[in-house]
């Protein structure tokens, strides 16, 4: 459950969600006092903007809140951390309270999210009375995920190294009783998915089951019934990017904890389909790695040849995402799945494109495709697809294996990775592949 949404209160403070085109037809239904204390203090229903109303013998008499249509549930979110400790609920006589409910109550669970794993919680999120008429299992399921994977991203990599992730894996399979396996260290190599081991192998292993073990591992979960649809979704988890030889700068290498963010969506999306119940036969694969500096890290130009039996030169060692999810997907792709989707960090050149708030889509399946920007857009959760331009391939040419991981040219970074996975999965095989930031810049 999600402690900042309640099933009752006694005398909770109304919340009023408020479009700035609805504030002056609202104003003209309140009294004077009403009105002149939302002129004073200047509300003008922006997005995110808050006017506390004080009332007569109780510290609250009402909150009104701006929002945007396009954006509802992320002005919601600043409720519970903005406003003071006590119980609340949604206003049901506000404008288009009743389509905003389900966005209301999402918004505020999101907004009442910390991460305390370090520190003691500065205050508890103001709560909120469910409002009426919302599917509350719905909302928990993506509450649920959503902290999940800010759990795993903001956790430091010294307490969320490959074992770990592997481990978060396991232990989300046991929860819905679905089958869970782990493949570690150099059974990589016995059961051949050379190129996971590659970026991997250079990270220390101390005894296993040690929180010093940083070995390579693959964390397969498999659920549902056999004969459903099959679903499989991929997970770049990088737990540690140093950049491996070709190491990052300082400012390159402070946020690398996060590379395994595509992992963790990755787990929140299974959350939300096993709790869902949804008649799907998933599977959920998640390399995971460290990319760090050893006498056993992969080189530039060493060759490896990966699972489906390519050859790859190794370009740049920091392009080590692209490496992992080769042999991922070459696996998955195996099993003529009706969709699959995998989830990166990968490239810088999608941020300097889209910035960090967009992820890009790339997508075999111009259908597919358009279902998931369709959805996207219904869900304030925007996404902006790029091409798997087939002109830029050739930039993945190598004189002396089957293809390089990298291109040279400096342009159309995150299409020449895009097509570098493309080579990894079968054509036949529905694929999107997210390419995403995983982190915030700015709490929003």
């Amino acid at each position: 459950m999600v402690p900042s949404l309640i099933s009752r209160a006694a005398r909770p403070v109304p919340v009023t969600p408020l479009a700035a085109g609805d504030l002056r037809s609202w104003l003209s239904g309140q009294n004077a006092r009403m009105k002149n204390w939302v002129k004073t203090s200047g509300f003008a229903a922006k997005p995110q903007e808050i006017c506390v109303v004080p009332g007569q013998g109780r510290a609250i008499e009402r909150v009104l809140i701006g929002y945007a249509a396009d954006d509802a549930h992320w002005a919601f979110a600043a409720l519970p951390r903005k406003l003071p400790a006590g119980a609340y609920r949604l206003d049901g006589a506000a404008p288009q309270a009743s389509a905003l409910a389900s966005n209301f109550a999402l918004g505020w669970a999101l907004g009442s999210y910390s991460f305390s794993r370090y520190r003691k919680e500065p205050r508890r999120a103001a709560a909120l009375v469910w409002p009426k008429g919302v599917d509350r299992e719905a909302i928990v399921r993506a509450a649920e995920a959503a902290f999940l994977v800010r759990d795993l991203i903001n956790t430091p990599a010294s307490d969320m190294g490959p074992a770990q992730l592997a481990d978060a894996a396991v232990k989300l399979a046991k929860r819905f009783g679905a089958r869970a396996t782990v493949i570690a260290g150099d059974d990589l190599l016995a059961q051949n998915y050379p190129l996971i081991h590659a970026v991997g192998r250079a990270s220390s292993k101390g005894p296993r089951g040690s929180a010093r073990d940083r070995q390579p591992r693959l964390a397969d979960i498999r659920w549902g019934r056999e004969a459903a649809p099959k679903v499989t979704l991929v997970g770049k988890g990088v737990c540690f990017d140093s950049g491996g030889l070709n190491l990052k700068n300082e400012a390159g290498m402070k946020l690398m904890k996060k590379d395994m963010g595509g992992a963790a969506h990755v787990l929140g999306l299974a959350l939300m389909i096993m709790s869902a119940k949804l008649d799907v036969r998933l599977r959920v694969l998640i390399p995971a790695v460290e990319n760090s500096v050893s006498g056993e890290s992969m080189r530039p130009l060493d060759v490896v040849k990966s699972r489906k039996g390519l050859t790859v030169e190794i370009g740049n060692t920091d392009a080590e995402g692209r490496l992992i999810l080769a042999d991922a997907l070459t696996e998955a792709s195996r099993e003529n799945p009706a969709l699959l989707v995998d989830c990166a960090t990968l490239t810088g050149a999608a941020r300097a494109a889209l910035g960090p708030d967009v992820p890009a889509l790339f997508c075999n399946d111009d259908r597919l495709a358009a279902d998931i920007l369709r959805h996207a857009a219904r869900e304030s959760d925007p996404l902006w697809r790029l091409p798997l331009w087939q002109g830029y391939r050739d930039g993945l040419e190598s004189a002396v294996a089957d293809l390089s991981s990298i291109s040279e040219s400096p342009y159309a970074g995150a299409i020449t990775a895009a097509l570098f996975l493309e080579t990894f999965v079968e054509p036949r095989v529905p694929w999107a592949h997210l390419d995403m930031m995983a982190w915030n810049v700015a709490a929003r």
